[in-house]
């Protein structure tokens, strides 16, 4: 019996959109009320419930560098065998924390990857104020703070030249230079806000320092000609720092011989790391963010979903450097590499530090294989604390757990921290909140022009047919003049 085949359904065919960057199809003017009202309206409760406990931690911070000052380095807990402790641990830690602004404006601006623009100018002032924070504990660390200027290589009447051999000198020039490139990255992207800002106001004084601040702008097509080679050229210059600078720190490890450090994988080890603390600080700040300023429209799921990707891929790299320094430890024979890893995994007295860098870096991460996961804010805040917690306890493990057991026996020493110590580095968190509180305060948290230039209105084929999801062909759109349907 012969079967009648049918003949398929024709119709028009489907177009597969992007999931927009910016939901709910909003004008160019509701971005920049939305973006402005938060520097312009009166800052919610929680702002300053978060803004006055932040400003009673840096005072604290502050009084603890000045008893330091005053009485000696002894007060921190680092002590021989120990003699880098928690400064340092601090250290490589808000270090690390900055990475992630550098990456978002400089890789991903290269890699024209266009969901960066809501959340670069967030992370960029992270960046700064990380850096910043980093800053202050190899500073107090020398003793003398007022003679720290001796760092830097100029010349001076004691004839005392800098080591140019040690690591510790490289961190000197590549946290300065990370840290001004920064600066200027940071600046030069606010400079269309800081003008939208200015001609917002009314006269007066804050009319006036948005307007020095702009330096003239005035969105000309000159201007914008200028800024975006000027914008490139700083990407490109910033885009080695995201490796050198913390493979720089990681020299601080690798280049010495004690156990537990002298290992070729720091590097890259350091820079997946940072970029992987470096997101999760950056998830921890803007989804609160995102829910009290109503931004949901602007940062949406798509910018969480995609974080959330990074930091399972950087945490998967740094859980398979965490096994090949177990397994190189095991294939190289030597006797002082094994134990020291027995000492810091198995039975030395900080063990739990190690576990617990463990679950939070390697096992906590894994959850973002399911997209259920990466959809829930709940579990991405959960996971970016779990990270933000485990990658402080890798650094303590790196640096306090190696000291603590030494190649001599005689020398051990467990490390215990004084309420200087504990005080100092809670401070420095204080010290951090209210720089980004004050950044939410007085400059745009979004880049109000980026935001602009990824909407459908920016694309010069626009078809408002297409923006309003009709993608029938009309009897007048068969020719050739008929524009194509825009893209997301």
């Amino acid at each position: 019996m012969a079967t009648t085949a049918t003949a398929p359904v024709s119709g028009p065919p489907r177009i597969l959109e992007r999931e927009p960057l910016v939901l709910n199809k909003h004008s160019y003017s509701w971005i920049t009320n939305r973006v402005c009202g938060i520097v312009e309206n009166r800052q919610p409760m929680i702002w300053w419930i978060l803004f006055v406990p932040s400003v009673a931690l840096f005072l604290v911070m502050a009084a603890c560098f000045v008893y330091l000052v005053s009485t000696g380095v002894g007060v921190w807990g680092q002590k021989q065998p120990t003699s880098w402790a928690w400064d340092i641990t601090n250290f490589v830690f808000w270090i690390g924390i900055g990475h992630a602004g550098t990456l978002i404006s400089a890789v991903l601006f290269l890699t024209r990857q266009k969901w960066r623009t809501s959340i670069n100018r967030a992370s960029e002032a992270m960046t700064l104020f990380a850096v910043m924070c980093a800053g202050l504990f190899p500073a107090f660390h020398v003793g003398r703070v007022w003679m720290v200027w001796f760092l830097a290589p100029v010349p001076n009447a004691n004839a005392i030249w800098q080591n140019f051999k040690s690591p510790l000198l490289w961190d000197v020039f590549a946290v300065s230079t990370y840290f001004t490139v920064s600066v200027l990255f940071w600046y030069l992207g606010l400079l269309p806000d800081l003008a939208t800002l200015r001609d917002r106001c009314k006269s007066g004084i804050k009319k006036a320092l948005y307007g020095i601040f702009a330096l003239g702008w005035r969105g000309g097509n000159r201007q914008w000609n200028h800024y975006e080679m000027a914008y490139l050229l700083l990407a490109a210059l910033s885009t080695p720092l995201v490796l050198s600078v913390h493979s720089v720190v990681s020299f601080d490890f690798a280049t010495s011989i004690v156990p537990g450090w002298h290992t070729t994988i720091f590097p890259p080890y350091f820079v997946a790391g940072a970029i992987f603390g470096g997101f999760a600080m950056v998830l921890t700040l803007m989804i609160p963010a995102r829910s009290i300023y109503g931004l949901q429209d602007l940062i949406t799921m798509k910018h969480i979903d995609n974080m959330a990707k990074i930091i399972l891929l950087t945490g998967t790299i740094v859980g398979y450097a965490y096994c090949m320094e177990l397994f190189m430890a095991y294939f190289s024979a030597n006797p002082y590499e094994g134990q020291a890893f027995q000492l810091r995994a198995l039975h030395g007295p900080s063990v739990w530090y190690y576990y617990a860098m463990f679950f939070c870096n390697v096992i906590a991460p894994q959850i973002f294989w399911f997209k259920k996961a990466r959809n829930s804010l709940v579990w991405v805040m959960i996971v970016s604390m779990f990270v933000n917690a485990g990658m402080w306890y890798e650094r303590y493990v790196i640096i306090v757990t190696t000291l603590e057991r030494h190649f001599m026996p005689g020398s051990w020493r467990v490390f215990d921290a004084t309420w200087v110590d504990n005080w100092t580095f809670i401070g420095t968190f204080g010290f951090f909140l209210m720089n980004f509180l004050l950044f939410i305060r007085f400059l745009p948290v979004i880049a109000i022009a980026e935001v602009k230039g990824v909407l459908p209105q920016s694309n010069p084929h626009f078809d408002e047919h297409a923006e309003r999801g009709t993608h029938e062909l009309q009897p007048d759109m068969m020719g050739a003049d008929s524009k194509p349907a825009a893209a997301h």
